[in-house]
């Protein structure tokens, strides 16, 4: 009865381990198809970016270069001739390193011409990672937007200055005294007297260059008040 009871198991066991082997093999296959498909997709994403950074951003920021150059080498001293020269490169090649001083470029052109509205617009299209050119170029769009009487966007743009700055002994306390001097303007004694205790505590070597003290500025606050 043993040997009858086991025999029909036989059978099944191997149509069991076929069973098994035909669906490993299929398995097998879809994934071979799977990572096909993915090989392709990743030697596609491969070719584009190639043919991008060798046929189209590294020409593009060559040409912008000789662009920006060009107008370097150029430049008369006419504020307003370099401003519109530096824009064009700035419009046209914005994206690139190029472009991108040339905005600054055009910004500052066109603040000493007086014309601070455009100049705005180029100097808020300027990015670094130099923390010394980003915050100079936020401190010259609060110069721009103080010269268009928009006092909060200017204070906006010397708070960002500061930040931009990451305690620069230099510039640092001189967008914060830029603050102080636009709160004045604005009857916010305390908050211009904030501005100059955060200098006096923060930056304690920053001289204002007409000889007076920070303690002066200070006082002067404190009686405002």
């Amino acid at each position: 009865m043993a040997s009858s009871n086991q025999t029909p198991e036989q059978p099944d066991t191997l149509e069991t381990l076929n069973s098994g082997l035909t669906n490993l093999g299929k398995r097998i296959e879809t994934n071979k198809r799977a990572m096909g498909i993915a090989m392709g997709g990743i030697l596609l994403v491969a070719a584009v970016t190639f043919a991008y950074i060798y046929l189209y951003r590294i020409p593009q920021n060559n040409k912008a270069m000789e662009a920006y150059n060009k107008v370097e080498l150029s430049s008369m001293g006419n504020d307003s001739i370099s401003a519109n020269a530096y824009k064009k490169v700035a419009d046209e090649f914005g994206s690139t390193t190029a472009g991108n001083l040339a905005a600054l470029s055009a910004g500052e052109s066109f603040y000493n011409a007086g014309n601070y509205a455009e100049a705005a617009k180029y100097l808020k299209e300027f990015s670094s990672s130099d923390e010394v050119m980003a915050a100079n170029a936020k401190i010259l769009l609060g110069d721009c937007y103080v010269n268009m009487k928009k006092y909060d966007d200017a204070i906006d743009a010397f708070k960002s200055a500061v930040k931009e700055a990451d305690g620069n002994p230099q510039i640092a306390p001189r967008a914060i005294l830029k603050q102080a001097v636009v709160y004045d303007e604005l009857k916010k004694y305390g908050d211009a007297l904030k501005c100059y205790e955060s200098i006096k505590k923060d930056f304690p070597e920053f001289t204002f260059g007409n000889g007076l003290s920070v303690d002066s500025y200070i006082e002067r606050e404190k009686a405002r008040m």
